[in-house]
């Protein structure tokens, strides 16, 4: 190599490592091709082929991000061959996935660690096109009876997140350690794993589905590990009012202060759909369609550290509510359901006004003015505090403004999707027991409301001027006790 062309590489190695203040992200909301359901292990051939029509789309939404400019995209959650599983149909699909200490591009040495035809083909889609990308699929690790907790069959599965840097080299391993139910054909780990890796636009994690909603190793990463952006495959069912993928997952971006790239798996019979680039300083995109079944790629820049930006502060849950004497106002209440859990409510009977309720020791405050009030609905103001048991166990602090599904009220608490009241305000307190909680405002159709609302350094989820012109569908401050949960899993 002559001298000019050596400089030229040295200038170009500096620029590829060369720290970014800004990035690119993208995410493919995917609509998975299933194998068909059977009770006996297909050929390895065949989930092969399975495999290669999934990689085949996801592909070309790599290629697609990629000529756009992107650093980096997720796919999502069970993504390349689906969930209709038990743990023996589960095999021909599985590859040893080893430990990126190794430091392997299978994309240049394919055979270095057995069949590995999936991780080839995904690092030769980041190597090809000069991107990182983020793929699920599913690790084997076989074990002997000197292992106590060795499955019968001799080997652990593990729902595994794997990333690729942009020149094909395995970068990250994840195996996932809250199971959702149902998830029958994987085992979990031992311990919560935290992943972390460094790239040139911040530092990462990542984790899978129903981890978000604990402590490890989801707010574990933000907490004790100071990542910048979070990297979130999932296949997500939305649960109305408080648990939409998009309604969530932006919450818990801006409740922990980092970027959140979710990708999800797009099948509509199942409620799923909803992905985003979302981030806690700045209005980012966001796709939730029930009225089709295919797949969706979202590109858009991020900041590489949102915890730097001007409009970022932490924030003191329970200051409001702290400095004003929050006693409950004398309305009438009752209970009602929600996912399973009772809360306590109060109606709305005017056009504007004030209302504390509580649950326990907890309290939460609602100020609120109404511009234009369809008299076929009704809005109820709720708390909920205690422990969550339905599809796993989880203790929640919440205060809700939400729409009733009619005018019974004892329907108040059911998933409803349209609306037609606008409130000209609102403002929401509680007496929070944690930092961790997460602001959701969600508008009729089941969007987000984007610069319609802010949350105070003291609190208080607060509307803006903007949300006046759209049908409130809920409006809730979703804390997480994560000290209060079980201890054992």
């Amino acid at each position: 190599m002559d001298a000019a062309a050596f400089l030229l590489s040295v200038l170009l190695w500096a620029s590829s490592c060369q720290a970014l203040d800004k990035f690119i992200a993208a995410t493919y909301e995917h609509a998975v091709i299933h194998p068909e359901e059977t009770t006996t292990p297909v050929t390895r051939q065949a989930a092969l082929d399975l495999m290669n029509k999934n990689m085949d789309i996801l592909e070309e939404a790599v290629k697609t991000a990629a000529q756009q400019g992107a650093h980096i995209i997720v796919t999502p959650e069970d993504g390349i061959y689906g969930w209709r599983f038990t743990r023996e149909t589960i095999y021909p699909y599985l590859e040893d996935i080893p430990d990126p200490s190794v430091d392997w591009i299978p994309c240049s040495d394919p055979n270095r660690y057995g069949p590995a035809d999936v991780q080839t083909r995904l690092s030769c889609m980041a190597k090809n096109n000069s991107i990182y990308v983020v793929a699920n699929i599913g690790d084997k690790k076989l074990c002997n009876k000197s292992d106590k907790e060795c499955p019968a069959d001799g080997q652990y599965n593990y729902n595994t997140a794997v990333v690729y840097d942009s020149s094909g080299k395995l970068v990250a391993r994840y195996h996932k350690y809250n199971l959702f139910l149902g998830e029958v054909q994987f085992n979990v780990p031992k311990e919560p794993e935290i992943v972390t890796f460094d790239t040139p636009f911040g530092k990462f994690g990542i984790f899978i589905c129903f981890d978000i909603l604990f402590y490890y190793p989801a707010a574990a990463l933000v907490v004790d590990h100071n990542v910048d952006t979070i990297i979130f495959p999932t296949a997500w069912m939305n649960v109305l009012p408080h648990l939409t993928a998009i309604e969530f997952h932006s919450a818990w971006a801006m409740g922990m202060g980092v970027n959140l790239i979710s990708a999800n798996t797009h099948k509509t019979s199942m409620r799923m759909t909803g992905n985003g680039i979302f981030s806690p300083d700045k209005v980012v995109p966001y796709y939730y369609n029930m009225q089709n079944e295919s797949g969706h790629l979202l590109i858009s820049e991020l900041n590489s550290h949102p915890r730097n930006s001007s409009t970022y502060y932490p924030i003191t849950w329970n200051q409001y509510s702290s400095q004003n004497d929050i006693c409950p106002s004398e309305s009438q209440v009752f209970n009602g359901l929600i996912f399973h859990d009772k809360y306590t409510f109060t109606e709305l009977k005017e056009l504007h006004g004030e209302y504390s309720i509580c649950q326990n020791d907890f309290c939460c405050h609602l100020n609120y003015a109404i511009g234009e009030w369809d008299s076929d609905e009704v809005y109820v103001f709720g708390v909920f505090d205690g422990l969550h048991t339905v599809e796993g166990e989880y203790y929640l602090q919440i205060c809700t403004l939400l729409k009733c599904q009619s005018t019974n009220l004892t329907s108040c608490g059911e998933s409803v999707e349209s609306a037609s009241t606008k409130f000209d305000s609102f403002s929401i307190s509680g007496s929070f027991s944690t930092s961790f909680v997460f602001p959701e405002v969600l508008l009729t159709n089941v969007h987000l409301a984007p610069d319609m609302f802010q949350v105070f350094k003291d609190g208080r989820l607060t509307s803006k001027s903007g949300i006046s012109s759209h049908p409130l569908l809920s409006a809730t401050l979703f804390g997480r006790l994560y000290q209060k949960d079980p201890t054992s899993k």
